[in-house]
């Protein structure tokens, strides 16, 4: 059997990490950090006793605080600027996935100056980088446990820059962190986190024996622990399970490629600015069926894992199973539960279905071929 596994080197999980983070900084000889974050979460003062301990520990901090979501362009390139402003040799992304993938680019751009059109796509991005820690704040995106930067374009496509030059050296998971998520991004975000863990198990192409281990278990922790951490969102245990399960799906799919869903979800996200874990979750169980006959093999190992099905089940009853379980959790979920509820209209699916196919990168991995057909088939039963 051959395969190739990447993974980043080191990672913490612990609650109350984060108030360790100069330590981190400093054992990677970091001395001026840059954290990249958003207003949301620098408004939540969670920062500032870190920012506090990196001082006293004599690490100087600059906080860039002004990232979007779904990254433009245009603003990664106004935080590679803070970074040289500054000149700082160490960056530290804290926030959801929007934060950490401008986190990548800062720590690759500020130290190896590149187009960044020029990287889009795999293995194009030229190293070295600048030392890196992600912390995540929201369990769903994974980032910190991926090669993948994920931008808009002016054109409002989503291009992904994949490189291992964009793995961390260090991810510190702090349940404590998520705490004061609200329901609506808890739900978004742990549904992306389950896409991630889905879609790499089916994944056509590079799916393997270690990443089927990683996807099993992020499953798992996500499924079970999902309505505590939405309900009951001072859960700090199910909240740090969450984190760890985000964590391991994106460890999988950072191996074995995410496919139809996410190719689906980035033009929803790119034209009408939706959270993605909101667009994910909004073509998970259209695409769950669509690819049902394809991956009823997939689905129904998935399926006996998590729930409790006869012992005599066929494939097709257990993968049937799962496909009804996931229907019924996304529909507890506390947000817009189709694509009209979300701002779409029938007008947009023909712009919709024709942006998804430019995603071919994601489309191949896909256990069934997906045309624009099935494209704009998939986008109606979203509607």
């Amino acid at each position: 059997m051959a395969l190739s596994f990447e993974i980043t080197p080191k990672i913490i999980c612990e609650q109350g990490s984060a108030g360790n983070l100069h330590e981190v900084i400093v054992q990677l000889g970091g001395s001026r950090a840059m954290f990249v974050t958003d207003r949301g979460m620098l408004g939540t003062g969670l920062l500032d006793p870190v920012v506090n301990e990196c001082k006293s520990a004599g690490v100087e901090v600059s906080v860039y605080a002004d990232v979007q979501a779904d990254p433009p362009e245009a603003m990664v390139l106004e935080a590679v600027r803070f970074a040289s402003e500054n000149a700082v040799d160490i960056v530290v992304g804290i926030g959801g996935g929007s934060s950490m993938d401008t986190a990548k680019l800062v720590a690759l751009l500020a130290k190896t100056p590149q187009p960044l059109p020029q990287i889009y796509g795999i293995g194009l991005a030229k190293g070295p980088r600048l030392p890196l820690i992600q912390v995540p704040t929201t369990a769903g995106t994974g980032s910190e446990a991926t090669p993948i930067s994920i931008v808009t374009t002016p054109s409002h496509e989503k291009k992904g820059v994949v490189s291992p030059l964009l793995y961390p050296d260090v991810a510190v998971l702090d349940g404590l962190l998520t705490l004061g998520l609200p329901p609506s991004v808890t739900a978004m975000t742990a549904i992306d986190a389950m896409v991630h863990a889905i879609e790499a198990y089916t994944s056509r192409h590079k799916k393997n024996v270690l990443s089927d281990m990683f996807a099993v278990k992020a499953l798992d922790l996500l499924y079970r622990n999902i309505r505590s951490a939405v309900f009951d969102g001072k859960n700090a245990d199910a909240r740090e399970k969450m984190l760890l399960g985000s964590l391991l799906a994106g460890i999988a799919f950072a191996n074995s490629p995410v496919a139809a869903v996410h190719a689906l979800a980035y033009p929803l996200g790119g034209h009408f600015g939706l959270p993605h874990g909101l667009t994910n979750s909004l073509m998970l169980v259209p695409v769950l069926r669509f690819n049902r006959d394809a991956a009823v093999t997939y689905y129904a190992q998935l399926g006996r894992h998590l729930l409790e099905l006869p012992a005599d089940a066929s494939d097709e009853n257990a993968a049937d199973a799962f496909i009804q379980a996931i229907a019924q959790l996304v529909e507890e979920m506390p947000y817009a539960q189709n694509l009209r509820e979300a701002g779409v209209g029938d007008d947009d699916l023909t712009m919709l279905a024709t942006d998804a196919m430019k995603v071919q990168r994601l489309l191949v991995n896909n256990p069934r071929d997906v045309s624009y057909e099935d494209a704009l088939s998939l986008y109606r039963e979203a509607l």
